[in-house]
């Protein structure tokens, strides 16, 4: 994070509470469109996002004296980006009653694996290696970060949220639930779910060539910043690239 252009995270502190415009300036450049992207994971709307990310970075002015270190930075900021997202999508629900019919239709479409549910959400067949002579170039290519972007765009908000904060922000999986107020056991189903679903779409990239539609408003935010951050978008795909086959081994996850 931009702690590095300061030395340390308490020194960048010490710059943003003594009111250091450029201390500000640096933060806002470093989380921005991360924040954006993380917004992105609560709304389909890119104006509600945005409304979501001004109101996150008042919050942070108001609270940074009042921030006690006992988590980092940017896992603080996150916290709050998810408050407010839940206050400000909750009330434009209430306005919009459309919004809680087509979650449930999104549920209802989607067989995800349960305890005790048998072999249902599992893959129908054991999932083969990719016949490629150089793996690691599929994630090195553009059209590749556009499938994995459309994979994530589709996931359900609850996944897009932990795949996005595990597997491109790389926090630990202690923070995830602390920020999105989840159980360990919640965590780790969520994002053995979201990853799952992300690998089926590179297997039918790789197998048949289908292509990603094109980007949403909120798509380009996710895009720029797999494209801009690169170490973001190398967490990204080493995490698609050592998925599980299946639920089976959801239990056995590193966490």
């Amino acid at each position: 994070m931009c702690a590095k252009r300061w030395g340390t995270e308490g020194a960048l502190l010490d710059g943003l509470r003594s009111g250091d415009e450029v201390a500000f300036a640096t933060l806002v450049d470093d989380l921005h469109y991360r924040l954006l992207a993380l917004a992105a994971g609560f709304t389909s709307s890119p104006a509600l996002a945005e409304d979501i990310v001004q109101e996150t970075w008042l919050a942070v002015i108001r609270g940074l004296r009042g921030f006690e270190g006992r988590s980092s930075l940017k896992t603080w900021i996150f916290s709050i980006l998810v408050r407010r997202a839940r206050t400000i999508t909750a009330r434009e629900a209430r306005r919009d009653g459309s919004a809680s019919r087509l979650d449930g239709a999104e549920r209802a479409s989607i067989v995800e694996w349960e305890p005790g549910r048998g072999r249902a959400g599992l893959w129908e067949e054991t999932p083969t290696p990719w016949a490629l002579e150089d793996p690691a170039m599929i994630y090195q290519s553009h059209e590749a970060l556009e499938i994995v972007r459309a994979a994530w765009s589709g996931l359900p908000q609850a996944q897009r949220q932990v795949v996005w904060l595990r597997d491109v922000e790389d926090l630990a999986a202690e923070d995830v639930c602390n920020v999105l107020g989840l159980t360990g056991t919640n965590q780790r189903v969520l994002l053995h779910r979201g990853r799952a679903r992300i690998r089926r779409a590179l297997d039918r990239y790789v197998r048949e060539g289908a292509r990603p539609p094109s980007p949403s408003g909120n798509g380009r935010a996710t895009t720029a910043v797999l494209d801009s951050d690169a170490p973001a978008a190398r967490a990204a795909d080493a995490t698609v690239a050592t998925l599980p086959d299946g639920p089976r081994n959801a239990r056995r996850e590193v966490v």
